[in-house]
């Protein structure tokens, strides 16, 4: 199951994208599995060189009691290359850039990923322009299926 920030694509223009993976605990897991993550307010930041997702909330796993950890919206360290991280760095001196989470899911080997993108924000007219072409595709597929 992954777990999708919508609100990462209405509120930014994302220019690239990478998988990083990102260091959880025992009951995170599981509560991840379960579908009990929000990214929707999260983001990340480059602190010492490490890359660090701050505000994502991941529910504590109700029969791991003992073992949860204490702050559900800790920061997490994400896992990139050293290489990556510093074009990031780079990347994030420019203007208006950021860093955001875009989707948490495990891949094929059962790791978790968390796919960031490098992102710059929308301004309030390109948001109108998305949803008012997103009605227009929508509508579109629905003629389409009559």
């Amino acid at each position: 199951m992954a777990i999708i920030n919508r609100r990462a694509r209405h509120e930014y223009h994302i220019l690239e994208t990478y998988e990083a993976g990102i260091i959880l605990t025992g009951p995170e897991v599981k509560s991840v599995r379960l579908g009990q993550a929000n990214l929707a307010e999260a983001h990340c930041i480059i602190r010492n060189e490490r890359l660090l997702l701050i505000g994502c909330h991941i529910s504590p796993y109700k029969p791991a009691a003992m073992n949860n950890p204490k702050d559900p919206a800790r920061s997490r360290e994400l896992l990139l290359h050293r290489k990556e991280i510093q074009r990031l760095l780079g990347k994030l001196k420019e203007k208006g850039l950021t860093i955001v989470p875009l989707k948490l899911y495990f891949n094929e080997r059962g790791y978790a990923k968390l796919e960031i993108g490098l992102a710059k924000g929308k301004k309030l007219h390109d948001k109108r322009q998305a949803s008012k072409e997103r009605d227009i595709r929508r509508e579109l597929q629905r003629r389409y299926k009559m």
